[in-house]
């Protein structure tokens, strides 16, 4: 089951450490709105192709590490509703999707900014990553979760408002080539897919979280 993800970790890895070295292959799979929309072609192949670049190893590292600890039970889960053929299609795209739907506010924000440029699977992180919290918000077995680099136990639902806060945060900032803002949309992708595909995890999540703040009371 964790095959495809390994595969698309070594794809990401592979053409990321590949374009640090290739500048040429670096420009033209990258996000530029502003040539994108006055290109005859439109390169629409931006959207999907920046998601396989990154910044650097950190960012690379964060992103993957992110990736793979949360895609097993995503994919696990659609396997289990859909069968493995169509669950892992459902996977992809909710991954591939998840990186060019979040891509698309970001086009339509920069087109006329010549200046502008960004790289990264976050919004497919943030598909796979909200799609898994809005299935189990809370972890039953215990205080939480250890999710690096957080040094503490946490539930899922509150290392989602974190990640999101520091996303509007970085966003805010900008001048790293990184799409902070696919955070947010690739978060909302992910959580329509899933409530779509699996009806009934929107109330078992509330009912979780529910049930979360009432022991805590």
């Amino acid at each position: 089951m964790l095959l495809p993800i390994f595969v698309l970790i070594g794809l990401t890895v592979a053409a990321s450490a590949y374009a640090w070295s290739n500048n040429q292959l670096m420009e033209s799979w990258i996000l530029q709105p502003y040539i994108m929309a006055r290109s005859g072609g439109g390169q629409w192949h931006r959207l999907l192709t920046s998601g396989f670049l990154h910044a650097d190893w950190t960012h690379l590292f964060f992103n993957m590490f992110a990736f793979y600890s949360f895609s097993p039970v995503v994919l696990g889960t659609l396997m289990e509703g859909y069968g493995q053929g169509l669950g892992l299609g459902l996977f992809l795209l909710l991954y591939l999707g998840g990186i060019v739907v979040s891509d698309l506010p970001t086009y339509f924000r920069h087109r006329d900014d010549r200046n502008y440029r960004s790289l990264g699977a976050s919004g497919g992180v943030a598909a796979v990553l909200f799609a898994s919290i809005l299935l189990f918000p809370v972890n039953t077995h215990g205080g939480g979760i250890i999710i690096f680099p957080i040094p503490f136990p946490i539930q899922p639902f509150l290392f989602g408002f974190l990640y999101l806060l520091y996303s509007w945060y970085m966003g805010r900032r900008r001048g790293d080539n990184i799409n902070h803002d696919a955070h947010f949309y690739g978060a909302i992708f992910g959580v329509i897919i899933m409530w779509v595909l699996m009806p009934a995890a929107a109330p078992n999540f509330v009912q979780q979280i529910s049930a979360f703040i009432q022991s805590k009371i």
